[in-house]
């Protein structure tokens, strides 16, 4: 049975960091690309950040480069979101997602396994 654990959530102040882990089990995870994705009360949910199977390559959404990083670790099969300058709008329901495939895309429907989310709040 396949499962992604998303912790690391919690409520900062604008400007602060976080660090957002998710731990996964059940699939080869050398073989797949991880995403980050978001979802905000209201609205869709919105992808984030990717990275491919091997970590050589990452995709971010523009409303985050330069704040927010992706990285893997193969070896322990995590994945994480470090998350520097928070603001007000990056208030969301945080989710890891898992794809059949080693290719970072930015799509929902192109990921496979989806965690349960850590919520983020960030206050002004």
């Amino acid at each position: 049975q396949v499962q992604l654990v998303e912790s690391g959530g919690g409520s900062v102040q604008a400007g602060g960091s976080l660090r957002l882990s998710c731990a996964t089990s059940g699939l080869t995870f050398i073989s797949r690309a991880m995403g980050w994705f978001r979802q905000a009360p209201g609205k869709g949910r919105e992808f984030v950040a990717g990275i491919s199977s091997g970590g050589r390559n990452t995709l971010y959404a523009d409303s985050v480069k330069g704040r927010f990083t992706i990285s893997r670790d193969n070896a322990k099969t995590t994945a994480q979101l470090q998350m520097n300058s928070l603001k007000p709008e990056d208030t969301a329901v945080y989710y890891c997602a898992a794809r059949w495939y080693p290719t970072v895309v930015s799509t929902p429907a192109d990921y496979d396994y989806w965690g349960q989310g850590t919520q983020v709040t960030v206050s002004s």
